[in-house]
């Protein structure tokens, strides 16, 4: 009797053991206008930590009309992801002719198939205001009976949509929308706030009955003011514009702890996480794609910064070296106990002070080292440089 009593007990507690939750799907937007060689490296390094390529095919704006992404159609197909189609109909167009909109984009999805890509979805991004979800909710219906069923429609949602009593509809219209919680606030206010977030997520989760994903940064922009009152945003391309540039950049430990949240207890119909957007090697405002998968696999994020010399004669080159996964700051200062030198010169970004037994290089402006990079720092002439002697601080 123990004994079956005691084997009902375990099934019981087998039977209410929380089980793992299934990992959260991870997609990459793709967002350049023109496409260059750095590309090839990016989607060969990104295979296998993303599922999906959501890739930038067409925008409209005000007064400048239409403009097609440049994309590498062969490097898209030999990728072989499922890629989905984004379209931008920027948030100042005064209106949006309903029969203009359809016919550009099926001529972009004509275009594309035939260079050979299969498309696995199309994705509209569209800011617009409150006022304006019920047309905009009504070009959406037209153009979910004009596209071929077989292809899903989904939208880029905006949290300040949640005040509107006409989202319900508008989420009727598509297969599935895309909720960006970053760079929706005044940018003076931070580009990313985890918590809100979070918040918003689970909002989102109550009003759609539809799978939705959670569009998330992994890049940085530069602030500038204006004379007008409201800052200009600096992003991939720099403006022509002077004045001290204010550095915003998403943290990746606070979007690493809101992973892991969301993979523990993920709302409702959360189907994944999209990030923007893919970095490639010369992007200065983007995290690495190290620093990228770690926290996309939600893998431990670890700094190493340290210094490393190469000599040849009494000539030493001087190099900082990040063999972690998570980007670091450039280190505010680094000393070298050094004998003998007869020379040193720092390198851009960095001034020397020389003493008798010590080599000083103080940054003079911010940077960041990506993971598993080297930055040359500087070089000196001396009889020995001391390796343990050296000390970095952050």
């Amino acid at each position: 009797m123990r004994f079956i009593v005691g084997l009902f007990l375990g099934i019981l507690l087998v039977g209410c053991k929380q089980q793992d939750a299934p990992p959260l799907d991870q997609q990459l937007y793709i967002w350049q206008r023109q496409w260059t060689p750095a590309h090839e490296s990016a989607l060969r390094d990104s295979h296998n930590d993303f599922s999906t390529l959501r890739v930038l095919a067409l925008q409209a704006f005000p007064n400048a009309g239409w403009s097609r992404a440049r994309i590498d159609a062969p490097l898209l197909k030999a990728d072989g992801r499922p890629l989905i189609a984004v379209i931008r109909l920027d948030g100042q167009l005064k209106s949006l002719d309903q029969d203009q909109v359809t016919a550009q984009i099926l001529q972009v999805l004509a275009d594309w198939q035939a260079q050979g890509l299969t498309l696995s979805g199309v994705e509209i991004d569209h800011d617009a205001g409150n006022a304006r979800l019920p047309a905009y909710a009504e070009l959406l219906k037209q153009l979910r009976s004009a596209l071929p069923k077989e292809i899903p429609l989904s939208i880029t949602a905006l949290p300040a949509w949640l005040d509107s009593a006409q989202l319900p509809t508008l989420l009727q219209t598509v297969d599935s929308s895309v909720l960006q919680v970053h760079a929706v606030s005044d940018p003076r206010r931070g580009l990313f706030d985890s918590d809100q977030a979070l918040k918003w997520a689970k909002a989102w989760a109550r009003i759609t009955d539809k799978s939705f994903y959670l569009a998330l940064p992994a890049y940085g922009v530069a602030l500038l003011p204006d004379d007008g009152g409201a800052p200009l945003v600096e992003s991939e391309v720099q403006l022509e514009r002077g004045g001290e540039r204010q550095e915003l950049l998403a943290d990746p430990l606070s979007l690493s702890q809101l992973g892991k949240t969301l993979r523990e207890d993920p709302p409702a119909h959360l189907a994944g996480l999209i990030w923007f957007r893919l970095p490639l090697a010369n992007d200065r405002r983007a995290w690495s794609l190290t620093t990228l998968r770690a926290v996309a696999r939600g893998d431990q994020l670890v700094s190493q910064l340290g210094v490393t010399f190469s000599e040849n004669d009494g000539l030493y080159d001087i190099k900082l070296d990040n063999p972690g996964n998570l980007d670091s700051a450039w280190p505010a200062q680094i000393t070298l106990k050094a004998q003998s030198c007869e020379g040193a010169d720092a390198l851009a970004g960095y001034a020397l002070q020389q003493g008798p037994d010590l080599l000083t290089f103080t940054r003079l402006h911010d940077g960041r080292l990506p993971a598993g990079g080297q930055r040359a720092i500087g070089w000196a002439r001396c009889a020995h440089i001391d390796q343990g002697g050296s000390h970095v601080d952050p």
